[in-house]
């Protein structure tokens, strides 16, 4: 079989729908059963196609197994990374490939794209994006989440007041310590519009506890609309707002998108081409 057929398939490889089974051979019907029993799902919808392809080109027993096995484990790392994406709840879809760095040239592809990379996760090493709204922060923070999610690692994306919110109702019917728990186990935490609300003393202080469940273990990705010498103004406690500031910057990478709108200038662009046309 030629090079080409021994690549390991892409999830758009991997067809939707079953090939029909040839009525007159019984081996096809008692395999596609065998396959339905032990949960072989892409097996059994390629054995068809790829024994025909291996009978005409000759390939041998082990290249044939080999093929089937390929296709099988291609469409379990896809249907992986779905059920990853899907468990990190992001509200909207966001990749950052379709990220536009030319609109927003604060934003370094480069250092984007080292986020791709899962070796910060695993080192348990903070990412803090901050700038005003509308700049892109949202976009780079469910983009990083999703790549580390595809690439098989745990993710939950949620907001800094719906967390905040969580553990207060959480600690009032004494299951704090549970939800705490669940947190400090994910890869990596993608807390939006941190910054945007002010924070009473309880509430920073159950905030605190995660940050510091996670720190130096468990990734963690912020994206404020406040610069850090604002953060004052979350937390009501000086003390505890800087430990949370440090915990935040101790070994972290800081992207900073600036204060032009990006949303804005989008709009702008195309009222302009409306009127032009």
């Amino acid at each position: 079989m030629s090079p080409a057929a021994t690549a390991k398939p892409s999830a758009e490889q991997i067809p939707t729908t079953r090939m029909p089974l040839p009525e007159s051979d019984p081996e096809d019907a008692l395999i596609d059963e065998a396959c339905r029993d032990l949960r072989l799902p892409a097996f059994r919808e390629r054995f068809v196609e790829l024994s025909a392809t291996a009978r005409r080109e000759q390939s041998s027993y082990k290249q044939f197994l080999l093929d089937l096995l390929q296709v099988e484990q291609a469409d379990r790392d896809v249907r992986r990374q779905q059920r990853l994406v899907r468990s990190a709840r992001f509200p909207r879809p966001k990749r950052l490939e379709d990220f536009d760095f030319d609109r927003n040239p604060n934003v370094l592809p480069e250092t984007v794209g080292d986020l791709k990379c899962t070796s910060w996760v695993r080192e348990g090493r903070p990412l803090v994006l901050i700038g005003d709204s509308g700049t892109g922060k949202s976009h780079l923070l469910i983009g990083v989440g999703t790549a580390i999610a595809e690439a098989g690692m745990s993710v939950r994306y949620t907001t800094t007041s719906a967390l905040v919110n969580e553990l207060a109702e959480a600690d009032a019917a004494r299951r704090l310590s549970s939800v705490i728990a669940r947190y400090s186990k994910v890869d990596l935490l993608c807390l939006d519009e941190f910054g945007y609300l002010n924070l009473d003393k309880k509430g920073a202080k159950l905030l605190f506890q995660i940050f510091t469940e996670r720190e130096e273990r468990k990734a963690t990705a912020v994206a404020s609309n406040a610069p850090f010498s604002e953060w004052g103004k979350t937390f009501s406690d000086p003390r505890l707002c800087a430990a949370i500031a440090d915990r935040l910057t101790f070994k972290s990478t800081l992207i900073q998108t600036g204060t032009d709108s990006y949303r804005l200038k989008t709009t702008e662009t195309e009222q302009q081409a409306t009127r032009h046309s």
